[in-house]
């Protein structure tokens, strides 16, 4: 198995992964997204913009099997937004690549309309997660945040997921939102991370729940 760091020639692939992924009944896109309106091509290039922004400002990892039939399928994705240090300012990198992924984001937006997006528990969502992270986010050497995860059906059990789980290593917390208490978070636990706290997403009673986990440093031996 190999994982690396996202490139161009991969992007297509690791929309398909992340599309395939969660197709299947994810609870929190169930909730944000209108089905009836849902727009599949809005969505690809939302994640191909992510995917590119994600090259160059975050830690965007790819799974694939060389050995297999398919040695150039994308079977995993890891996305990790990096760490900030509590009292430091942002760097002029990353405000860029900030604006960046804003500008392009817009620009979509207004080419393809929200593709079914309900904005309004899209600002449920932050706003709840702005408040989890603050509540949670003690830690002054900062979070890995785990932004997208996913590992194809057919690709499970072969330990890529643990694989893509690697950006702890240099000695820093990770934290994830899982949208699944079963099975995800017996999987997530088996590799460290321990539920910090249930954030309830409820647009006047239709609501859903989102599990906040965070794992302390698996150094390397």
């Amino acid at each position: 198995m190999q994982v690396f760091q996202i490139t161009d020639e991969n992007i297509d692939g690791a929309i398909t992964c992340i599309q395939q992924a969660f197709s299947n009944d994810d609870p929190y896109s169930g909730w944000v997204f209108d089905k009836s309106t849902f727009s599949l091509q809005r969505n690809r290039v939302s994640l191909g913009i992510r995917c590119r922004w994600g090259k160059d400002y975050a830690m965007f990892h790819v799974a694939k099997d060389p050995t297999s039939s398919t040695p150039d399928k994308i079977l995993g994705v890891a996305c990790w937004l990096p760490p900030t240090l509590a009292n430091t300012p942002q760097t002029w990198s990353a405000y860029i690549g900030d604006w960046s992924l804003y500008l392009q984001q817009f620009r979509m937006n207004l080419w393809y309309g929200r593709g079914g997006l309900i904005t309004r528990r899209y600002w449920i969502w932050k706003a709840a997660q702005a408040e989890a992270q603050r509540e949670l986010w003690t830690d002054p050497k900062g979070y890995y945040f785990c932004n997208i995860v996913t590992v194809l059906p057919e690709a499970q059990g072969k330990g890529i997921g643990k694989a893509l789980f690697k950006a702890d290593e240099e000695g820093v917390k990770c934290y994830l939102e899982s949208s699944r208490a079963e099975p995800n978070m017996a999987i997530y636990e088996r590799m460290g991370f321990k539920l910090a706290k249930e954030m309830v997403l409820d647009d006047d009673g239709d609501a859903i729940t989102l599990y906040c986990m965070i794992r302390e440093p698996q150094l390397s031996s």
